[in-house]
């Protein structure tokens, strides 16, 4: 019962949101099928959005139009779709039985057709409006990568490599995919410095990290990354800061007037200190995620000189444990939140990235793992076992791994997203294209994958996982609605066209048969045929609803 009436909330708070993309598709999907029957001279009976009892109803000419209890489709029925059905010389002429295949099979494929031209006008949209993108600016180039030891620093923007310039960060990887394996230079414009300057680099060839790419292989540099570590703080137990109530997972929005995005500029901040005698502070604290309701925290204080942040109680965060999960090894040993990982088996850590190695070397044998902590000032020493488990990386495939149950207080950053805008309708078009090819192409991958394992099944989603991601991109606004009923718009269009009986697909491939054979195939087959088909869609939307209560209700993927 607890897991119904979830459920059931879940459903009510992504409502609108799921309705309002899922009647739109559904609609521009029949829509397709009913204006190119008539059309075709074929007599359209009902025209249903919705599955179920009719809410209310209407007809116009010869076709009931209405709209179903059950929003999870559609149809279009059509006069003497039906093979075996018994119909008069007089209304053959309107029965779509009865019309050439090559007729029967355009009205078929009308349906999946209109979901990749709705999918082409919705990115021509989009490329109107203007579409957020990354820029060509590096984030946290770790110290001893190839990247750092060639020149690169953080916060370079990348301007061209090997003479194309590039203005997003997806072009910057394209451009690095195409030059993979060569030496190339590539022309930079640093944060301390105006002047362009060229750097000349190895581009290396990897294993394509998005398994759903057509390519195996990409280029990359190695140190190249977007994100860079933010301004979330530790406030150290005792200190002054802590005095004035400033909280460890406070972040720091500015030091002495000069805004503060990145931690690499606390560091920066932090050497004019010698000359000041009082340090300004704003923090910022979160104190709800729903709403993303924050309060602003000024400080000012005097400081002696040559102070340094440490001395007024400010370290970084990332060896702090922002949740450990319940159940997990962590939590069974006794971790909390907040606790400080200062050393695993007696050797210091520097970072998170120390943390991880520990943790993902761990070898069965060796037992025990020592973690001694800091909590409240106080250190302590606990004895943990990691445990293998699954996890799902950002491109979706399942990596198994020692872990303990724990996520570091760790905020990254990027930097201000681009606003791109195509103003020219043929251009926006022309976008569009690309970016329905571009998807259709991961969507086709995406089973490609699958079957060859690349790629989790527990990446199937279904119903909960629309109405998840619908209500989220419309909360996030307009344009990311859009993409997103775009995207689901080509998801549309690919899997009807599926040979698989039942679905539109299937329906081609008897016409594609009864083509190729000159007769149509045999009532008896196309029965048989559909039962198996119905069969599989079936238990495939069983298994996505499988997937989608553990992942949204139980968290297990």
């Amino acid at each position: 019962m607890e897991l119904l009436s979830q459920l059931l909330n879940f459903l009510s708070s992504k409502a609108v949101p799921f309705v309002i993309l899922l009647g739109i598709l559904v609609f521009v999907h029949e829509f397709g099928h009913f204006i190119v029957a008539r059309w075709n001279g074929v007599r359209v009976e009902v025209f249903s959005l919705g599955f179920g009892k009719k809410l209310f109803q209407w007809k116009k000419g010869d076709t009931v139009y209405c709209l179903s209890l059950i929003p999870l489709g559609g149809y279009v029925k059509m006069f003497g779709e039906q093979p075996g059905d018994s119909i008069s010389d007089a209304e053959k002429s309107v029965s779509f039985t009865h019309k050439t295949v090559y007729q029967r099979m355009s009205i078929v494929l009308a349906g999946p057709l209109m979901n990749l031209f709705f999918a082409v006008l919705l990115f021509a949209i989009v490329a109107t409006v203007g579409e957020e993108r990354k820029p060509a600016i590096l984030g946290d180039v770790a110290i001893m990568t190839p990247a750092f030891e060639m020149g690169f620093r953080a916060g370079d923007e990348i301007k061209k490599v090997a003479g194309q310039t590039v203005t997003t960060w997806d072009q910057l990887q394209d451009r690095l995919s195409e030059l993979k394996n060569q030496e190339a230079p590539f022309e930079i414009v640093s944060k301390s410095s105006p002047e362009p300057k060229i750097i000349q680099a190895k581009i290396a060839e990897v294993p394509n990290p998005n398994p759903l790419a057509l390519a195996k292989m990409a280029g990359s540099v190695d140190g190249f990354q977007y994100y860079s570590i933010g301004t979330t703080v530790a406030i150290i137990k005792g200190s002054l800061l802590d005095s004035l109530g400033i909280k460890t997972g406070d972040t720091i929005k500015s030091i002495n007037g000069q805004p503060i995005q990145f931690w690499r500029e606390i560091e920066i901040a932090e050497k004019s200190l010698r000359s000041k005698s009082q340090l300004s502070l704003v923090f910022e604290r979160l104190l709800s995620e729903e709403n993303e309701k924050t309060e602003v925290l000024p400080v000012n204080i005097e400081i002696p000189a040559a102070a340094t942040l440490a001395s007024v109680g400010i370290e970084q965060s990332d060896l702090y444990l922002a949740k450990v999960f319940e159940g997990s090894p962590a939590h069974k040993a006794g971790l909390k939140e907040f606790d400080k990982i200062i050393a695993i088996n007696d050797f210091n850590l520097k970072n998170w990235d120390d943390v991880l190695k520990s943790i993902k070397q761990y070898a069965p044998e060796s037992g025990t793992v020592k973690f001694t902590i800091l909590r409240d000032g106080q250190k302590s020493d606990l004895t943990i076992t990691p445990q293998m488990t699954s996890h799902m990386n950002g491109f979706g495939k399942e990596e198994k791994r020692f872990t303990i149950g724990i996520v570091p207080l760790i905020g990254m950053a990027t930097e201000k997203s681009l606003i791109i805008r195509t103003l020219n309708p043929i251009f926006a078009i022309g976008t569009g294209f690309k970016k329905s090819y571009e998807m259709t192409v991961m969507t086709l991958m995406s089973f490609v994958r699958l079957i060859s394992g690349d790629i989790s099944p527990k990446n199937v989603g279904g119903v909960l996982s629309i109405g998840q991601a619908a209500s989220e991109s419309f909360k996030a606004g307009f344009n990311y609605f859009v993409q997103m009923m775009a995207v689901i718009s080509i998801s549309l269009f690919v899997l009807n066209l599926l040979p698989i009986p039942v679905l539109d697909g299937g329906h081609i491939l008897f016409y594609a048969i009864e083509m190729l054979k000159g007769s149509p195939v045999s009532l008896r087959k196309m029965e048989l045929a559909q039962q198996v088909g119905l069969v599989l869609l079936m238990s495939l939307m069983i298994f996505a609803l499988f997937n989608d209560v553990n992942r949204v209700f139980f968290g297990s993927y």
